[in-house]
């Protein structure tokens, strides 16, 4: 058997859609192995058994999730969504601190460093983000792709400039972790949530720190914060683990359970392998638009294409059974690797009607 047939046996083994999906920037589906793990996991606590795996499966998932991002899991926190990973570096910040973030980009990437009410948040357009680093700027603040319609920072200029004028970087991964090879080890912080690419269920974000933990304070931090947390349930933690683990938030332990599946999936398959599955749909998609006389916003080598005017027809394609997002009036279509030739065909015939 070929690398292309044993990525297509795994998929066909783990996914079986009932309608034509092209929403995974939205959320991803749930692979067969999670689906059996959660409910394996709901039933350790209807029938009083310890729960001792599901801790594990938190520590697995710290691991396999280190090993895509690039870095040693004694850098990664895992926590429950990217807006309170954000949080936790805006806390970090003196005030009148210069953060530089792109227009329009997700909320939860953004709005922590808007509610301290004493930074300065500069907003440009993302082709400029780099350009637009500046000395003062102590933190840019960008997803690698953008939710809205895909388009991919330029993480290497950013990079460049960022080091330049002695700034930080903090990049977030969601929409595209899973599919876009990431190295977190090139920034000083990274986040990502676990429902959309990585397929995972709801509840569970990473985050990566540098090994000194880049001036943060867990101001989060509970008891699975400390080096030893069932030594710490009662009163003060008074000692915070010696990795990120400090940056931890209580785990969803049921979410993890199945996470733990999906990741391991992911790593079966290859970034690398997804990537070129997902891209060439993407492209596959982009040239029977511009077949029916529309243009998409450029966003070249991403899974993720977003089309001006279409979003009103987001209803009557989930009533077809083809699901796509409707965006600001764009209609947002997300390739992944349970997805084919012929639902992209499927997608363009509808609109061509």
């Amino acid at each position: 058997m070929n690398m292309t047939e044993t990525f297509e046996s795994l998929v066909r083994a783990e996914f079986a859609p009932n309608s034509t999906y092209l929403n995974t920037a939205g959320n991803g589906l749930l692979p067969a192995r999670t689906v059996a793990a959660l409910h394996e996991a709901a039933l350790l606590r209807a029938e009083g058994r310890p729960l001792t795996p599901l801790y594990e499966d938190v520590e697995t998932c710290r691991a396999v999730y280190a090993r895509l991002a690039g870095v040693p899991a004694t850098r990664v926190a895992a926590g429950a969504s990217v807006a309170a990973h954000t949080g936790v570096i805006a806390a970090s910040l003196p005030a009148g601190a210069e953060v530089l973030t792109a227009e329009d980009d997700f909320t939860s990437v953004l709005n922590p460093f808007h509610v301290r009410g004493d930074l300065k948040v500069r907003t440009v357009p993302l082709e400029r983000i780099a350009e637009s680093v500046r000395p003062g700027t102590v933190l840019v603040a960008v997803s690698a792709a953008q939710s809205a319609d895909g388009r991919i920072a330029d993480l290497a200029a950013l990079r460049e400039a960022a080091h330049a004028h002695g700034a930080r970087t903090y990049v977030d991964f969601s929409q595209s972790a899973g599919w876009l090879p990431m190295d977190a080890d090139a920034y000083d912080f990274t986040a990502t949530v676990s429902f959309k690419w990585l397929m995972g269920p709801h509840g569970a974000a990473f985050l990566t720190v540098p090994e000194d933990f880049g001036g943060l304070t867990p101001v989060l931090a509970g008891w699975v914060a400390a080096e030893k947390p069932w030594d710490s349930c009662y009163g003060p933690v008074g000692e915070l683990a010696h990795s990120a683990r400090r940056f931890d938030l209580t785990h969803a332990l049921f979410t993890f359970a199945g996470l733990r599946r999906s990741l391991a999936l992911v790593e079966e398959l290859g970034v690398a392998a997804i990537h070129a599955h997902d891209v060439a749909l993407a492209d596959r998609f982009r040239a029977g638009l511009a077949d029916l006389g529309h243009e998409p916003v450029p966003a070249p080598g991403s899974a993720i294409v977003s089309v001006p005017g279409l979003g009103s027809r987001q209803v009557e394609l989930s009533e077809s059974g083809i699901e796509v997002s409707n965006r600001a009036g764009n209609l947002r279509a997300a390739f992944h690797l349970y997805n084919t030739a012929a639902d992209v065909d499927r997608l363009l015939e509808a609109l061509s009607g």
